[in-house]
């Protein structure tokens, strides 16, 4: 005779869950903040509407905040068992800064704030970012015990 079948939560395995990195979580805001950054910027050079240059500068701005966020989540997450993925870590950090100076041309007065640099900057620091969250929008990687590095 045959155990019938539970049908209790508590009765059924666990499928292997697997813990997201902290910072894996929050990546997409800075990423989307500096997107509608750079569409932001387009806007503004075809428009020359003031509006569109004083969204870019509270994205980019934004987007800063979150970037800040998303760094001390992955040193939380170094201390998690965790390893850096140097490239991509490296690529987040240089997008981080450009967006810093991004920031700076943007404080300008003025058509010239965007046009063309802070346009340049913005389609930069997306293409910069696409790179660095290529992997699966992580900046780490987790040890395996019995895995080569």
């Amino acid at each position: 005779m045959t155990k019938p079948e539970s049908t209790d939560l508590a009765d059924r395995p666990r499928a292997g869950a697997i813990r997201r990195p902290i910072h894996q979580i929050l990546v997409p805001f800075p990423v989307a903040y500096f997107a509608a950054a750079f569409a932001t910027d387009l806007a503004y050079w075809g428009t020359a509407e003031v509006m569109w240059y004083r969204f870019s500068v509270w994205l980019i701005a934004g987007g800063l905040v979150m970037a800040a966020l998303v760094v001390l989540a992955a040193m939380v997450d170094l201390f998690r068992n965790q390893r850096p993925a140097w490239i991509h870590a490296l690529a987040y950090a240089a997008a981080v800064v450009l967006s810093i100076l991004n920031v700076l041309v943007h404080s300008r007065d003025g058509y010239t704030a965007v046009v063309p640099m802070g346009l340049t900057l913005s389609g930069v620091v997306l293409v910069v970012l696409l790179f660095a969250i290529s992997p699966g929008w992580t900046l780490t990687h987790r040890y395996r015990i019995g895995a080569k590095a």
